[in-house]
């Protein structure tokens, strides 16, 4: 079998497993007890929480660990945007491309809130222009929110010029790094908060962080024994914040070879199967985009058949996003590039992971690929 939906998740990296095996056996003392189990607990979640900070580029106490890339991204539009309604600012800024939890959490700070929420206009190829976000700011923004890398179509947003501009007029700018996390650079992007999970880098699901400066207020989501600093109550998983410490050392370690090795290999691919197959379309930005993504439509057929031969042939991808899984409506993500409906539901999304492959891996996928599209069709 040969697994590309890294994007959805990545096996744990062994390496991660041994860092993280003592805190579930030997050292299992709660962090919050003062006692020497507890004490130990907590020294191991401090240097977490340095770890993680040191390849961010943030303060230590700026991050917050939570359950994952979900509860760190509503933590920051939710928690940013409620802390800011007292000084009468109810307006958010993001873009229709972005994950679910990032346009959900919107959309509760709309209903019960009556936060307005700007979608800024974003172009065929998923790319934001700084224009158009000069454009969308008010005097009232509390928040500007939007992926760092899309989830989809892997499109990597300009980011130096967006902060620039978010800067200017001093309006928190938020980044959802999850799937740029371990793949593109995150230290000095100009973001006063952004998200990351470990289950894209090689770290167990259900631990994420929310890296948010000391500045920056935060209305918690969690209330209770004011764990976090107060911004994220709960016993924390300390375990959890080891291996998600220790996966994104080991990407950032190797994230430039890794990351050119995969590129090639993902770009190559990509020429191979618009070869292969008339009527394939590449979705995203052909050159700002993550190394790993190929993402595609294939008009005249359904994505989720197209799927299901690959599977057959010993490959698995994926349709989209994994937070969207069984649903039939096309990719509001595609919808937002200008893709009609019946294009957007063939498309299948290939991510590939950090293993090295064989030298004719291309190849041999395309085919597949372009078998499997024939099949499709019938």
């Amino acid at each position: 079998m040969l697994y590309l939906d890294h994007a959805a998740t990545s096996p744990v990296r062994p390496e991660v497993l041994e860092a993280m095996r003592p805190f579930l056996t030997g050292v299992f003392g709660n962090p919050s007890s003062h006692h020497t189990a507890g004490e130990a607990a907590a020294s191991a979640l401090d240097g977490a929480r340095a770890r993680v900070a040191r390849v961010l580029g943030m303060r230590t106490n700026d991050v917050v660990f939570t359950a994952g890339g979900t509860e760190a991204n509503n933590l920051a539009v939710k928690g940013i945007a409620l802390a800011a309604l007292e000084a009468g600012r109810r307006h958010l800024v993001i873009s229709p491309i972005e994950h679910e939890s990032i346009l959900e959490s919107a959309g509760y700070l709309r209903r019960f809130h009556g936060v307005e929420v700007t979608m800024i206009p974003v172009d065929s190829r998923g790319r934001i222009a700084p224009d158009a976000l000069t454009a969308a700011i008010r005097e009232d923004t509390s928040l500007v929110s939007f992926g760092h890398a899309n989830n989809e179509i892997g499109t990597v947003q300009d980011v130096t010029a967006l902060a620039a501009v978010t800067s200017a007029v001093k309006v928190p700018l938020h980044l959802d790094a999850v799937q740029s996390a371990g793949w593109l650079p995150l230290r000095d992007l100009g973001a006063d908060a952004l998200s990351i999970a470990g289950h894209k880098l090689g770290a167990p699901k259900g631990i994420g962080a929310l890296a948010v400066r000391g500045r920056l207020p935060v209305e918690p989501l969690l209330h209770g024994g004011g764990q976090e600093r107060g911004r994220r109550s709960g016993t924390e998983n300390v375990a959890g914040a080891v291996a998600l410490a220790t996966a994104l050392e080991l990407a950032e370690r190797e994230r430039e070879l890794v990351a050119a090795r995969v590129a090639a290999t993902s770009l190559r691919f990509a020429a191979l199967v618009l070869a292969a197959v008339p009527a394939a379309a590449l979705t995203g930005d052909p050159v700002h985009r993550l190394p790993g993504t190929a993402s595609f439509t294939f008009a005249g057929t359904s994505g989720e058949a197209v799927l299901l031969e690959l599977e057959r042939r010993g490959v698995i991808s994926s349709s989209g996003s994994a937070c969207a899984a069984g649903s039939d409506d096309p990719s509001h993500v595609l919808l937002a590039c200008g893709i009609a409906p019946e294009v957007a539901q063939t498309s299948v999304r290939f991510t590939f992971g950090r293993e090295e492959l064989a030298t004719d891996a291309p190849e041999r996928l395309a085919a597949l690929v372009a078998e499997s599209v024939r099949a499709a069709r019938g």
